[in-house]
C-alpha cells in the first residue's frame, strides 16, 4: 500500500518560470533568454559535478549557472549580486493547487526529495506558506550527490521509513521520473504540456526561449522506463490515489 508520496520540488511543486520576474527587472528585454539558459545550465553543472565526483551544493551550483548564462550576455557581476540574483530560486511561485493537493492527501506521509540544498529548502517552503505541509524535506545534500543518482533516492526509505514499494513519487522532470521508477519506486508524471500542445507551438513559427525550454523539461524521456501514472496537473492526484489504492497495494 502507498504510505507516502513524495515530490520533486523545482519544477513539480515549484514553478521555476517564476524567476522571470526577477531576472527581466534585472535585465529588461532579456529576461526570458536568461531565465531558460540559467536552468538548463542548473542541471546540467549539478550532473557534471555528479559525474566528476566534485559535488558543490545547489546553491553553489544555481549560482554558477547564472555566471555562466550571465556570461554569454558579456556580463560579468560580481558575487554580492549573483547571490542576491539568486534568491530568486528561494521564492519561486507555488503552483496553483499545490497546497490543496498537499492538504488532501493526508494522512498520507508527504514529503520532498529535492536537489537543493537545505537552506533553499527551508526558504522556499516557508516562502511559499506550505512549511506544515509536509512531513520532511529531503535535500540530497545529505548524500553529497544529486538525482538520479539512486543514492538520491534511498534518502526516502531512510528518512520516511518506508520501502520503495510505499512511494509514489511525484515530478514533471524527464530525469527525475526516469530516476526515480529505476530506483523501484511507482512514479506519477505530471505533464502540464501534452506533446500535441508543443507541437502546435513549435509549428506557430519563430521558436522563443520558453518554447526551448519545454521541449527539453516538459516532455516524457526516450531513455527512461515510462512512469506508472501521468496526470495534466498536481490537483488530479488525490483522485489517482483514490481510484487505484486497490492496484497501488
Amino acid at each position: 500500500m502507498i504510505k507516502a508520496v513524495v515530490f520533486d520540488a523545482y519544477g513539480t511543486l515549484f514553478d521555476v518560470q517564476s524567476v522571470a520576474d526577477a531576472t527581466e527587472r534585472a535585465y529588461p528585454g532579456r529576461g526570458a533568454y536568461i531565465t531558460q539558459v540559467w536552468r538548463q545550465k542548473q542541471l546540467e553543472y549539478s550532473w557534471l559535478r555528479a559525474l566528476m565526483g566534485r559535488y558543490a551544493d545547489f546553491w553553489s551550483v544555481t549560482r554558477e549557472a547564472l555566471a555562466y548564462t550571465l556570461g554569454t550576455l558579456g556580463l560579468e557581476p560580481d558575487e554580492a549580486f549573483l547571490a542576491d540574483m539568486a534568491q530568486a530560486y528561494n521564492r519561486l511561485t507555488p503552483y496553483p493547487d499545490a497546497a490543496r493537493c498537499l492538504a488532501e492527501l493526508a494522512p498520507l506521509k508527504r514529503a520532498i526529495l529535492s536537489n537543493g540544498a537545505p537552506d533553499m529548502l527551508r526558504a522556499l517552503v516557508a516562502n511559499a506558506g506550505l512549511a506544515d505541509s509536509f512531513d520532511a524535506v529531503i535535500s540530497v545534500d545529505a548524500k553529497r550527490v544529486f538525482k538520479p543518482h539512486p543514492e538520491a533516492y534511498a534518502l526516502v526509505e531512510e528518512v520516511l521509513g518506508v520501502t520503495p514499494a510505499e512511494v509514489l513519487f511525484v515530478s514533471s522532470n524527464g530525469f527525475d521520473v526516469g530516476g526515480a521508477k529505476a530506483f523501484g519506486f511507482r512514479v506519477a508524471r505530471v505533464a502540464r504540456l501534452p506533446r500535441e500542445a508543443l507541437a502546435r507551438e513549435l509549428a506557430s513559427g519563430t521558436i522563443a526561449p520558453l518554447t526551448v525550454f519545454k521541449a527539453l523539461r516538459m516532455q516524457e524521456e526516450t531513455y527512461a522506463e515510462a512512469p506508472d501514472f501521468v496526470v495534466p496537473a498536481l490537483g488530479d492526484l488525490p483522485r489517482l490515489i483514490a481510484e487505484t489504492a486497490g492496484g497501488m497495494r
